[in-house]
């Protein structure tokens, strides 16, 4: 896992380009997660990782400790990512910037959209089609982790 927690704030997390593509289909899917297991592995880092298109699971790997318990908030994570157009972390912040905790909405039931680090969009064409979630460490490192996942994606 990594020494230090990153720190993000709105405007290092606004000033990120969003995961847009022409296409993007299961293949690509599996592709970005097997990317993912690796950047996991490469903190040794205890992360699930799921990648959802059109609202079906195309990838899911659970590393290390986790397991069961991090399928809420691999959903509730992605709900709000999916929701907002933007990163989980960066609707989080933007509530925390503005003084009033995401929670306190009453708009939202709270088990089914989680403002916590570790969700990104995926665009294609303008259109959120899906996400890329992690859960099991602090938020943060799965934002993080899923951050440089996306970076190695685009790289590769």
């Amino acid at each position: 896992m990594m020494s230090e927690l990153p720190v993000f704030t709105v405007e290092d997390l606004e000033s990120v380009p969003p995961f847009e593509h022409a296409s993007f289909d299961n293949d690509d899917a599996v592709s970005l997660g097997l990317i993912a297991v690796g950047v996991i592995r490469k903190h040794h880092a205890d992360l699930a990782v799921r990648i959802v298109l059109r609202g079906e699971p195309v990838f899911v790997a659970k590393l290390g400790t986790t397991g069961a318990g991090n399928d809420p908030w691999l959903a509730g994570k992605a709900a709000v990512a999916e929701r907002f157009g933007e990163p989980s972390l960066l609707v989080r912040r933007r509530h925390e910037a503005a003084g009033t905790a995401f929670t306190d909405r009453s708009d939202f039931d709270h088990q089914l959209f989680r403002a916590h680090g570790g969700a990104v969009p995926i665009f294609v064409r303008g259109e959120v089609v899906g996400s890329i979630t992690m859960s099991g460490e602090p938020d943060v490192v799965d934002h993080a982790v899923v951050a440089e996942t996306i970076r190695r994606y685009h790289e590769a």
